[in-house]
């Protein structure tokens, strides 16, 4: 990883730096104060409220990423891969701490860079600042949206919408840690119904149901039920 080139290539497979000229890419690459870190299987890479003061690039591995309620009633356990970026948003606005907890599911390699770095190749390189914003405004756009989706019908819509606004990833396998009467009342309905539709859904093969560990195989499967 210590030359130019190895950098460049690296850095093609992110968002942030797609549509940079070579020209561009290669002084990105010779200038930058980059970190480059490998995190062990089993090993935290950043913790839910800590503070971020660095853009992580997942270059190699994969992670687990943990997103707890407010009152950490329930869980949801997503995976990740690289090339993945963890949670650009969160090193600036008014909250600049983690919302997510990452853990290594394999032996990890990292690219880091700081927040200095970030803010001097905003204002050196307007195809990142674009590709920066861009990825601040799709989420914003996304979440403004939510609000004014249709309503759905059955159950069975609920609970999929449910398990879709609480995953940060609309795709890829998931477990979601809940007990049934808290899935209840988050969705204001009895514990008889959502057991039985909660069966029902395992029996169609969208779920596997657990103690307290709703297992999702894959979650765009589901969303196409």
């Amino acid at each position: 990883m210590a030359g130019g080139l190895q950098i460049f290539e690296k850095l093609l497979q992110f968002p942030l730096f797609q549509g940079m000229s070579r020209d561009d890419l290669e002084m990105v690459a010779g200038h930058t104060r980059f970190g480059f870190t490998k995190v062990s299987r089993g090993k935290m890479v950043a913790k839910e409220g800590t503070v971020c003061t660095h853009i992580h690039l997942l270059i190699n591995g994969r992670m687990r990423t943990i997103s707890n309620s407010d009152d950490h009633s329930y869980t949801v356990e997503e995976e990740v891969q690289a090339p993945f970026v963890l949670q650009p948003e969160a090193i600036y606005g008014y909250n600049q701490r983690y919302t997510q907890t990452f853990v290594a599911l394999t032996d990890a390699s990292f690219i880091t860079i700081d927040k200095d770095e970030v803010g001097r190749l905003s204002e050196d390189f307007l195809v990142f600042r674009l590709n920066l914003l861009n990825i601040f405004a799709t989420q914003a756009q996304k979440m403004s949206r939510q609000p004014w989706r249709q309503c759905p019908k059955t159950l069975r819509e609920r609970i999929i919408r449910f398990f879709v606004l609480h995953c940060a990833y609309p795709a890829g396998a998931k477990n979601v840690y809940i007990l049934m009467n808290q899935l209840a009342e988050e969705l204001n309905e009895s514990r008889l119904n959502i057991s039985r539709e909660l069966n029902s859904m395992q029996y169609d093969g969208l779920l596997i149901l657990h103690r307290g560990r709703i297992e999702i195989p894959s979650l765009e499967q589901m969303l196409m039920a």
